[in-house]
């Protein structure tokens, strides 16, 4: 049967407290997420007929973390670019990045554009990383970028506006899921996310299963997406 939503994007909190409950350093949380989540989540989209998943793996405010935290977390980068990634990519999924990377070291950058332009013809799914991403700082880019470009302000429409975001050429998340307890989104796709369903668990990212994801899918089953409009019970 077909899916009943096109996106999932996912806020990857918890990692930290994760290792701290399990008496490590911060970065086994981040491992261990790399290493051991990512991988089912993606399949488990694959399985179920979601076509779009989007990790929020690093954000803009993540720079004010400690120095060697943040090397790691590259060095992480490193990893997931260089086998996790380029498995999915041979599986036939099409790898997206958000945010601007050019802050990233060098290597990281390039590589991750390379495996996109390798990957543009994929279709199996669409799997996407926000990286050194803010929302706030994404709507800033494309404005910069319009003004740059001289868009005439009368031409201005929402579908112009958007295909000035990061996320241009992909729809907008039906479900947003956070992970580790907190209820809010953080400046997470704010333009994208007008009408997303939200989710919230406390469940901690390194141990969000296929079995977590599909306990926030059955919820979703559940609500009554209006998008403005009248209730579908109503209709």
């Amino acid at each position: 049967m077909p899916a009943p939503l096109n996106h999932v994007a996912i806020i990857m909190d918890g990692n930290r407290r994760w290792a701290k409950n399990q008496g490590l350093e911060a970065v086994a949380g981040h491992h261990r997420a790399a290493e051991n989540v990512i991988e089912p989540l993606i399949d488990a989209c694959v399985k179920r007929g979601i076509p779009y998943i989007t990790f929020w793996a690093f954000s803009t405010e993540n720079w004010k973390r400690d120095k060697e935290e943040i090397s790691e977390l590259f060095n992480i980068f490193r990893f997931a670019l260089g086998t996790l990634a380029a498995k999915f990519i041979r599986q036939g999924a099409k790898l997206r990045i958000l945010g601007d990377i050019n802050r990233f070291p060098q290597d990281i950058a390039k590589k991750s554009l390379e495996l996109i332009n390798k990957s543009q013809k994929n279709n199996a799914i669409t799997v996407t990383f926000a990286l050194n991403y803010g929302g706030r700082d994404e709507i800033l880019r494309a404005v910069k970028k319009m003004l740059t470009d001289k868009i005439p302000p009368d031409t201005l429409t929402e579908n112009l506006f958007s295909s000035y975001l990061d996320t241009t050429g992909i729809p907008d998340p039906d479900l947003i899921i956070r992970t580790g307890g907190e209820r809010r989104l953080s400046g997470y796709l704010p333009w994208q996310s007008v009408y997303s369903e939200l989710y919230f668990t406390p469940t901690l990212f390194p141990d969000f299963t296929p079995e977590e994801l599909d306990k926030a899918l059955s919820d979703y089953l559940t609500r009554d997406r209006r998008f403005g409009g009248n209730s579908n019970s109503t209709k």
